[in-house]
């Protein structure tokens, strides 16, 4: 299937269905004519085994009380194994509603109240809340920023973990929104800082399918063959991969033994932490048949990005597209264009569209915004006109 049919067969208007990326224009941007590329699902339908699988499902008419069965875990494995040469023991693996919650319930678990939780920014903004909503201590530090590229810096992670006695470092792998993919020699480093100071990781991997041109994801438990496994706490889902984020379905990888001792005690105060059968039923397709269905879609998101970063390298010298080797999600530096107070209404009002502001991921980011394209090319289209329309009349 080439781009074009992809597109005529699993786009789809998304207005009219309780979409909240799409109705929810008016109650949060007050305006319900923007071009939606704010939140971070897709107008692309997931791939129609899914459909079909959720569709049998369905049909078999009862939905008790239900097991995860050996052949989710088998999906489940040779997905990571075949991509990422990482595969999982069914015993590592406990499930949550989303990787959010999986996240609240590994700080819960494995830190005490007012401890401290370190994060990188700009990043997913979630991120904060779970911290400091959970009675935690929130302790940030900027990535290093060159012209559209963020990388981290070490030595400020290292003296931060120290001065703060960090407990729990909180990663987004890829980063969400900056849009790097951090290579094994990045992860090694600040693993290793992790490990010289007994700090727990949890890493938030929900992105890790959803990666552009030469650029290669590996696990973080997977990083200089396992050797930080056991300090490595790992969420992810299908999700963001297949657009199936209302089916609340997400897995939390646990390798060291005594790590999930500890962590079983504490989800046995909730009660109950089983799983959405319909949201193991699609990820258990997803990741037994979607594998032609991603590389389609990756198609028309990196033509997305490349059609949005040429045009603006080339007609607007002034906006810095920032590089994006994973996630669907492109962060864009406005600064040097217009000052950052105005860019809101700037964005809203005169290029009419819905965006996430920078200062979302963190409070040094007020001019720069996220786009999302995992969209119809013709919103990517109409966004950049736009832009180039609006900023050069500044």
């Amino acid at each position: 299937m080439d781009k074009q049919e992809f597109l005529e067969k699993y786009l789809v208007e998304r207005r009219g269905t309780n979409c909240f990326k799409w109705d929810g224009l008016q109650s949060k941007y007050g305006d319900s004519n923007l071009i939606s590329m704010w939140i971070a699902d897709m107008e692309f339908k997931t791939c129609d085994q899914v459909t079909e699988a959720m569709t049998q499902r369905i049909k078999h008419g009862v939905f008790g009380y239900s097991s995860v069965s050996d052949e989710y875990y088998k999906a489940f494995s040779d997905w990571m194994e075949e991509r990422y040469n990482f595969p999982i023991q069914k015993e590592w693996v406990r499930f949550s509603t989303g990787c959010i919650t999986a996240i609240a319930w590994a700080i819960h678990a494995f830190t005490n109240p007012e401890d401290a939780c370190l994060i990188l920014t700009p990043v997913y903004y979630p991120f904060h809340n779970v911290v400091t909503n959970n009675g935690r201590k929130l302790v940030a530090v900027d990535l290093d920023y060159n012209e559209g590229y963020f990388t981290m810096n070490y030595e400020a992670i290292e003296k931060t973990i120290v001065e703060n006695e960090v407990k729990m470092f909180i990663q987004c792998s890829p980063h969400n929104p900056v849009g790097r993919v951090w290579r094994e020699e990045e992860l090694d480093k600040v693993l290793a800082i992790c490990k010289k100071h007994n700090v727990l990781v949890v890493s938030d991997e929900i992105h890790q399918d959803i990666v552009l041109g030469e650029n290669s994801f590996i696990p973080s438990a997977a990083v200089s063959e396992g050797i930080y496994r056991d300090i490595v706490i790992t969420v992810s889902s299908a999700s963001k991969t297949f657009n199936l984020a209302s089916l609340l379905h997400s897995h939390i990888i646990i390798t060291n033994d005594n790590l999930m001792k500890v962590f079983d005690k504490f989800a046995s105060g909730l009660n109950r932490t089983e799983m959405n059968i319909m949201g193991l039923t699609a990820t258990m397709s997803a990741y037994t048949h979607g594998g032609q269905w991603l590389s389609n879609l990756m198609e028309v998101i990196s033509d997305n990005y490349n059609y949005l970063k040429e045009e603006l390298n080339e007609k607007l010298s002034d906006v810095t597209v920032c590089a994006l080797e994973g996630t669907y999600l492109l962060f864009i530096d406005m600064r040097k264009c217009i000052e950052p107070e105005k860019l809101q209404k700037f964005i809203q009002d005169k290029c009419h569209l819905a965006v996430d502001y920078g200062e979302q991921f963190g409070e040094n980011y007020k001019g720069f915004i996220r786009l999302n394209l995992a969209t119809d090319p013709k919103y990517v289209k109409q966004a950049v006109e736009n832009i180039i329309t609006e900023v050069r009349k500044l």
